[in-house]
């Protein structure tokens, strides 16, 4: 289960993240709720193994995520989210550029999360790669990392694939470490809360396609194979990743890839920013609308262009939600990056909230509005802690 965090670590103006003009937020250390995904070396190891085998069979097969995504949505012109302190900005890794190109290019920050939920069986969403000290912070949506349907603490191994196309793991897969959250998603499932921040490991990358070849293999002890043979509850994860030849213990070497922000960037972050600005969503969806209509296959990454607006969702206990005009069907589309000031020269922005949830708004059997939460000085609150933690290298 969860651990709530005591002490906020405040990142420093050596960090590279804070400017002088931000202010403190208003919320509490008591609302960062933290939890453990893959915590040792062993774990991760088998993590990536079980997605790299057989030609990476289960990234492939992996099936969009689609819990509690499609709801009634109200627009809201009066109440709705407000701001609880003053806005404020951390700028992305290369800076935040114009808008003013005609064309938009898709960022290398944007990928898939890869995880297993209480049906054992491989699923995706959408994150993205966000600037923090260590170059190691994704975020998603709540439900795209804590498991609301079992009630079980966290989605079991949890990878994020930057830059994902039809199968393909262009900068590596990148273990999740530690998740955090706000206390009230963790706890209370308010999906007014619904984002988390993830922190990972160095990137692995597979040395072949297509299994271990002679000289891809590192000896290691019987008592670390019998480990990485039978870690969690999922033995059967490297069976073709481990090998007993002439009674010595090997496991496959992976390439180490580096830091997920020195290899794709990272996008900035956004707090209390007013509920009408312009936004880029970027996203995997997948599936059709409700009307049979076939619209995304979720291979490839896709986007959407509007203004933000006020909107509540009752049945998923949501009352200061923003909402976007975009036709993204909700398999995949949970965790899409709603990047404010989008660069198409530099592909950075803000990160100014994840969609949580789609809705067809006007009851024409089409979805046309996506959701997000507001991101306030409390989800800036969350942000802060994840960003200044390290993860380090499982190579």
């Amino acid at each position: 289960m969860h651990t709530r965090a005591k002490n906020l670590v405040l990142l420093t103006a050596s960090a590279g993240l804070l400017s002088a003009a931000l202010v403190s937020p208003a919320a509490a250390a008591d609302d960062v709720a933290a939890d453990p995904l893959a915590g040792s070396g062993v774990a991760a190891w088998n993590v990536v193994a079980f997605w790299y085998a057989q030609n990476k069979a289960n990234l492939i097969a992996a099936t969009p995520y689609d819990v509690e995504t499609k709801v009634v949505a109200k627009h809201l012109s009066k109440g709705g989210p407000a701001a609880d302190g003053k806005p404020g900005k951390v700028e992305p890794i290369g800076g935040a550029g114009s808008t003013k190109s005609k064309n938009v290019n898709l960022p290398k920050t944007t990928g898939k999360v890869f995880f297993l939920d209480d049906d054992k069986k491989p699923h995706w969403c959408t994150a993205t790669s966000l600037q923090s000290k260590y170059r190691n912070l994704v975020a998603t949506a709540g439900q795209c990392v804590y498991d609301v349907e079992s009630n079980a603490a966290t989605l079991k191994y949890w990878v994020f694939v930057p830059g994902y196309y039809q199968g393909k793991t262009p900068w590596g897969i990148y273990v999740g470490k530690q998740a955090f959250t706000h206390y009230d998603f963790d706890v209370y499932e308010d999906f007014d809360r619904s984002y988390a921040f993830v922190t990972v490991y160095n990137g692995l990358k597979a040395p072949h396609s297509g299994g271990p070849l002679e000289g891809d293999w590192k000896q290691v002890t019987k008592a670390e194979y019998d480990k990485y043979r039978s870690y969690g509850s999922y033995p059967w994860v490297v069976n073709n990743y481990t090998m007993k030849k002439n009674g010595k213990y090997y496991i496959w070497k992976f390439v180490d890839a580096g830091r997920l922000g020195d290899n794709v960037g990272g996008q900035g972050i956004a707090w209390n920013q007013k509920r009408n600005v312009t936004d880029y969503v970027f996203g995997y969806p997948s599936g059709s609308h409700p009307d049979g209509n076939y619209a995304y296959s979720g291979q490839t990454q896709k986007w959407c262009y509007g203004k933000t607006f006020g909107a509540s969702a009752a049945e998923i206990k949501a009352e200061e939600l923003l909402g976007i005009k975009c036709s993204f069907t909700g398999e995949g589309s949970s965790g899409s990056a709603w990047l404010y000031k989008y660069s198409n020269s530099t592909r950075k922005g803000f990160l100014n909230g994840v969609t949580t949830a789609v809705s067809d708004t006007d009851g024409n059997d089409r979805i046309d509005t996506s959701l997000s939460p507001y991101f306030d000085g409390e989800t800036y609150d969350i942000y802060k802690h994840a960003a200044n933690l390290w993860s380090g290298s499982i190579a």
